[in-house]
């Protein structure tokens, strides 16, 4: 078995997690925090915090830490920041940066728009590439955060333009129907949306008359990782 492959999980936890604003207007400040599980065995915590920026800008951060079997062994913990404002109700991307840190390995990956030029730029340490950028465009620390307003304002098929490595991807996401989830924080009628273009990717359950986050989240690749909402603190 491959560093790579233990590591998986944690570089994985990437793909995962959002907020959510009132409709057309600002949002209110958070802090929640998820129990992640591989397995159904405890993996890490993961909080998850919004806070307005100033000028219009807003910060999304999410901070994961291995708190149980490998993770934990190898001190591993990921890092995510995304700035962004908000265009409608979407959080369009302004810049993100991911760090993934073990005793046996480290990840990093800075992205920056430049919204002028309209241009991404990516680098993971080897030299930055760019690519056009796209309109109301996330990138995937906020993707879940776009996703939970639009379950919120009734949609029930969405289709979003997402800042990966090499390019702006259209995502394609169906609500497939309504489940009872039970979690650490209770007991929620929720809603089950799934990405539909894709073999490998993500089911979130969201009880958008609730919280503004999914309150279950399970990731079908990188390890098969489940988050769980803990808490949920408006600021």
């Amino acid at each position: 078995m491959t560093i790579r492959s233990l590591l998986a999980p944690l570089l994985g936890l990437g793909l995962l997690f959002g907020s959510h604003a009132a409709a057309a207007t600002q949002p209110q400040a958070f802090t929640a925090t998820y129990d992640v599980l591989q397995g159904g065995q405890p993996m890490g915590v993961a909080t998850i915090r919004l806070h307005a920026a100033g000028d219009g800008q807003w910060i999304y951060s999410k901070d994961v830490k291995g708190t149980g079997g490998l993770a934990a062994l190898l001190g591993a913990s990921v890092s995510e920041t995304s700035r962004f404002r908000w265009k409608g109700d979407v959080p369009e991307a302004i810049s993100y940066d991911y760090l993934m840190q073990a005793a046996v390995k480290q990840k990093q990956r800075h992205l920056v728009v430049d919204w002028a030029n309209k241009q991404v730029s990516v680098d993971e340490g080897k030299g930055a590439q760019s690519y056009p950028a796209s309109p109301g465009m996330v990138e995937r620390n906020t993707l879940a955060l776009a996703l939970g307003l639009a379950l919120r304002d009734g949609k029930q098929q969405i289709a979003l333009p997402v800042a990966v490595r090499q390019e702006v991807q259209t995502q394609n996401f169906k609500v497939s129907g309504k489940e009872t989830v039970k979690v650490p924080a209770g007991s929620f009628d929720a809603e089950r949306i799934d990405r539909t273009d894709a073999d490998r990717g993500f089911s979130a359950w969201y009880a958008p008359d609730r919280y503004p986050l999914p309150v279950k989240l399970a990731q079908h690749d990188g390890g098969d990782l489940v988050l769980e909402l803990v808490s949920y603190q408006a600021e």
